[in-house]
């Protein structure tokens, strides 16, 4: 058995990546799935369709390679976090669609445990905001809908993140279970007693017996049913898919920093054994959790990366593919300045205002797709800098200074070059892109003993190009001024 079977559940696709013993890819079949707006500031999936993705793209790798699948030593499962799948445990069958992570439709509920002075006992524990982005209140809302919460109550349906959703499913029923990194996510998990919180379940009418077991990251999570991909592999590691890309980047000493662009953009400070408090709306959350002992992080989280590059080609249809961008913005007016705030689901940290929505600042006649494209990549590098400022002001420590970056925004090296310029430090792509599969792999390769402790995994870590800073300070400083004027008028309207 040499061979690890990736699955990397996302926001708007399912990829499965079958690795080798060296953690080389050796496959990918990839399946986009629908994407539900019922509606404003509303998102939802269809939970068949991530289920029914994962095991169509597992079975394409299994077959595109032409190994046995008794081959496979192990599967390592990554999601999108915070997504909410509610299900009936008789029949497996979900009850109501998942509401995703990016879904604000509880924001009216989070302003009214906020008020009644929740937030500080809430943010004591979980180290997160009382905002609609977690799990918890999207839980409440379904359980609201129907008559749920009485059946909930009997202990009837299960609530889990994708992940357990898909072990659920793997293992055809037999194991409910999640990892730590992906309870820490739900805003009702205690991360300093790395236990379900009671009071906070009460709160919410949130019944424990709904809630998975809480795993190490490499850990038992149960084998599939033979059934399902020609034979029972054993499910040994899952991480939400920021902190498998955290693994995956190798960044296991307190300091070090990863920012990840797919549909969104989520920065990550490894602060070791510490769960550091943010004075600036940052997160505190699980890195990831190996042999019962939880490594911490601050985390910085932006709704819109990716996303805001899919808006041009799906919304305004300026461009046909993501990669011409690139071009559009190298022959744009730079001297026109137009700064989007692509607010389009709220802004996330550090401002956590769900009911903002985007602007566009300083068209002029001349403006055009090139101006636009080129203001959409820049968003990403303002943003990632908002993050960066205050988790190192957070943190107080001797941060890296180099941020390793991943995800599929960072093929653009004008995107990353104005990112090194914009946060005024060195910005290092590795070889391995895809570092969030790369990470669910080597969990899984660990807990099977295929793949090395983690000091010998980061030292096989390898940079493929370090984007270094050129632009003056003083251009530097005046650009992000304009962008903090064009933040604060957005969130003024």
């Amino acid at each position: 058995m040499t061979y690890l079977l990736a699955i990397d559940q996302g926001t708007t696709s399912t990829r499965s990546i079958l690795f080798d013993a060296a953690l080389k890819p050796v496959a990918t079949a990839q399946q986009e799935f629908d994407q539900h707006y019922p509606a404003p500031g509303w998102v939802e999936h269809d939970p068949d369709d991530l289920w029914r993705t994962v095991l169509e793209t597992a079975r394409a790798v299994i077959l595109t390679t032409g190994i046995a699948a008794a081959d496979i030593a192990g599967i390592g499962i990554t999601n999108q976090r915070e997504t909410t799948v509610v299900w009936d445990r008789k029949t497996g069958k979900p009850v109501h669609n998942a509401i995703v992570w990016q879904d604000r439709r509880t924001a009216r509920l989070c302003d009214a445990l906020k008020a009644a002075g929740h937030e500080a006992m809430i943010t004591a524990r979980t180290g997160l905001l009382l905002d609609p982005y977690f799990s918890a209140t999207k839980v409440k809302w379904i359980l609201d809908q129907n008559g749920l919460a009485e059946r909930a109550a009997k202990g009837e349906l299960a609530f889990g993140t994708v992940d357990s959703f898909l072990i659920w499913h793997l293992t055809g029923g037999r194991v409910h279970a999640t990892d730590a990194t992906n309870a820490a996510r739900t805003m009702l998990f205690n991360i300093a007693t790395q236990e379900w919180d009671a009071e906070i379940c009460g709160l919410l009418g949130v019944p424990m017996a709904m809630l998975p077991e809480v795993r190490d990251c490499a850990a038992d999570f149960g084998v599939t049913d033979a059934s399902l991909l020609g034979a029972a592999i054993p499910i040994a590691g899952v991480a939400g898919d920021q902190q498998a890309a955290t693994v995956g980047q190798a960044c296991f000493q307190p300091g070090m920093m990863k920012s990840t662009y797919g549909t969104g953009c989520f920065a990550l400070l490894n602060t070791g054994s510490h769960m550091v408090p943010s004075t600036n709306r940052m997160l505190t959350t699980v890195a990831y959790r190996l042999g019962g002992k939880p490594t911490y992080a601050l985390e910085g989280s932006i709704f819109i990366a990716g996303a805001v590059v899919q808006w041009l080609r799906d919304g305004l249809k300026t461009i046909g593919a993501a990669p011409e961008t690139q071009a559009l913005a190298e022959a744009a007016d730079a001297s026109q300045g137009v700064i989007l705030v692509p607010a389009f689901t709220g802004l996330g940290a550090p401002y956590w205002q769900p009911d903002c929505r985007g602007a566009v600042f300083g068209l002029t006649r001349n403006s055009g797709p090139a101006e636009l494209a080129r203001a959409a990549l820049e968003s990403v590098g303002y943003q990632t800098r908002d993050l960066l400022e205050a988790m190192r002001t957070d943190w107080g420590g001797a941060a890296d200074g180099v941020l390793r970056v991943d995800g599929g925004m960072v093929a653009s090296n004008w995107t990353m070059q104005f990112l090194a310029d914009i946060i005024g430090a060195p910005v290092d792509r590795p070889v391995v892109t895809e570092t969030t599969a790369l990470g669910a792999a080597y969990l899984a390769g660990l807990q099977v003993g295929l793949c090395p402790e983690p000091a010998a995994f980061a030292g096989n870590w390898a940079l493929q190009h370090r984007f270094q800073p050129i632009m003056a300070p003083a251009e530097r400083d005046a650009k992000y001024a304009r962008w903090k004027r064009a933040v604060a008028a957005t969130m003024a309207f």
